[in-house]
């Protein structure tokens, strides 16, 4: 009788002294954060895609509300998100034996900001950059929504693993 008492307290104080809530989508989220605030990512680069910017923001917003029990508010989440884009370039990468490239390379940038006011040893001040290859006989004006749809979605799978998802 004595064995099942201590192991009902020792497993109450377990229960208890849990900080963390697991989802299925692999989020670590302190059971205490509530609410996540995703600033507007300003378009920063040297060459502007007008769509960018609020592509890239609405991806994260949507991402962090289906996935997470967290409720998106404006501004002083428990968790926040701030960020700019910083890179959209475009770059030949496959150089054929007559100096055409074969292949382009579209690369977007972002610096991004994270704060965790219930556990400041997550906080981080990162730099995510992804890259989406493409033929050079393609205009990139056909190709590039499809492009930074991809590289949106790489994006925000970076951010979202390196702020809730510690594996």
């Amino acid at each position: 009788m004595i064995k099942n008492g201590l192991l009902v307290v020792v497993l109450a104080l377990v229960a208890t002294g849990c900080s963390l809530n697991y989802s299925f989508t692999g989020a670590s989220i302190p059971l205490d954060a509530k609410t996540i605030s995703i600033g507007y990512f300003p378009n920063e680069a040297p060459l502007v895609n007008p769509n960018l910017s609020s592509s890239l923001t609405d991806a994260l917003r949507d991402r962090f509300s289906s996935q997470t029990r967290l409720d998106l508010v404006n501004s002083n989440g428990d968790l926040a998100i701030e960020g700019r884009i910083t890179g959209y370039t475009i770059q030949p990468t496959a150089i054929q034996g007559n100096d055409v490239a074969a292949q382009n390379r579209l690369t977007i940038t972002v610096k991004v900001t994270f704060t965790n006011k219930f556990d400041e040893s997550q906080n981080f001040d990162e730099t995510f950059s992804r890259f989406e290859d493409y033929s050079s006989s393609q205009d990139i004006n056909s190709v590039q929504d499809d492009l930074v749809s991809r590289i949106n979605e790489a994006l925000v799978d970076d951010i979202f693993n390196k702020s809730v998802v510690n594996w």
